[in-house]
């Protein structure tokens, strides 16, 4: 997959995320986190639940289920998950987004 982030973006720390296909670069902020993530090869990600989240699609596909509602957002679109709305994902290789949590410490750094 071609380098869709600039090496900026590249140089940030990686998100230790424990899934196998995803690579995230990590923006800490005060109260909040943006992060870059590539996605290599499909995953499932079940549901869950946390503070609120707005992305939006660079590359490729995902199959987001909001609160039971299934969405499928690819390249251009944007997000928004409310703070506490539960949600899954079925995400293709070659997706990826910059996403925003409205939470300080959703991610660690690896």
């Amino acid at each position: 997959m071609p380098e869709i982030f600039p090496e900026p973006i590249r140089n940030l720390p990686k998100a230790d995320i424990p899934i196998e296909g995803v690579t995230a670069y990590l923006s800490q902020g005060q109260n909040h986190q943006i992060l870059f993530m590539e996605f290599s090869e499909d995953i499932e990600v079940p549901e869950h639940s946390h503070e609120a989240q707005w992305g939006v699609a660079l590359e490729g596909k995902v199959d987001l289920t909001i609160d039971g509602v299934k969405h499928t957002y690819s390249k251009g679109d944007s997000v928004f998950i409310p703070k506490g709305a539960k949600h899954s994902a079925k995400v293709y290789a070659g997706y990826a987004d910059v996403s925003f949590f409205n939470q300080k410490d959703r991610y660690k750094s690896k």
